[in-house]
């Protein structure tokens, strides 16, 4: 196994499926079923998933929202999410609990790195909702900070294609794609892999990022156990 304890970092819209917002249940399953496979492995598991299939908070903006409660409101979303990727986990019998930026009785516990830590290692995995629990910051972010806290060997983030490429491969079929970068040549190249806070927080605190594609079946365990998928961004 080469990465113990790790952090993957889902988007909102993957929920989505084909339909235009929500949760599809289909695309919801093959996601339980994913992350069954890395629990499998032995691995401690933790999540952080957006809330865009939902709202988006710069969207709010755009159309008058106010900043912060559009914000508040983008990490109400990824609680919904949350609760039904939990939901799916436990039906599937894999132990899971909610620690939120956002403590809600009843529903998610407080984030703390002592609890996260307690239940990482009791075998459970741990959903990080409510991002930071603070306006202006990202689930990127909130990603970021939690595989910090939780010390996290590996921070895994799910996207459509297939690794970092030096242009839009959805866009440009002649793409290159990067097999290994480290955080500056990242940054020199000015490639969008997380947002420049949350981007920050890995390097200060020497976390790897994987970034692969979500939707191609085994990746997740593949990658715990040593298999080469997408592109690694280190030091």
């Amino acid at each position: 196994m080469k990465y113990k304890r790790i952090l993957l970092k889902l988007s909102g819209e993957s929920l989505m499926g084909d339909q235009q917002s929500g949760i599809s249940s289909e695309k919801l399953g093959y996601y339980v079923k994913e992350i069954q496979q890395a629990v499998r492995t032995g691995a401690e598991v933790a999540i952080v998933i957006g809330g865009g299939n939902i709202y988006r908070g710069l969207q709010g903006v755009a159309g008058g929202m106010d900043r912060v409660q559009g914000d508040y409101m983008g990490m109400l979303a990824t609680i919904i999410n949350s609760i039904a990727l939990q939901a799916g986990l436990e039906k599937m019998n894999i132990p899971t609990v909610l620690l939120s930026g956002i403590p809600i009785e009843g529903i998610a516990g407080k984030a703390t790195r002592r609890n996260a830590q307690k239940h990482l290692s009791a075998g459970e995995v741990v959903i990080f909702p409510g991002g930071t629990g603070n306006p202006f910051f990202t689930t990127d972010t909130a990603a970021a900070l939690r595989a910090a806290e939780i010390e996290a060997d590996v921070i895994l983030k799910g996207t459509r294609v297939d690794g970092v490429y030096d242009d839009d491969p959805e866009k440009n079929p002649g793409a290159i794609r990067y097999e290994t970068l480290s955080f500056d040549e990242a940054i020199q190249k000015k490639l969008k892999i997380l947002d420049i806070t949350a981007f920050t927080l890995c390097r200060e605190n020497n976390i790897p990022i994987v970034v692969f594609d979500i939707n191609s079946m085994g990746n997740i365990k593949q990658i715990i156990e040593g298999k080469d998928h997408g592109t690694l961004v280190s030091s």
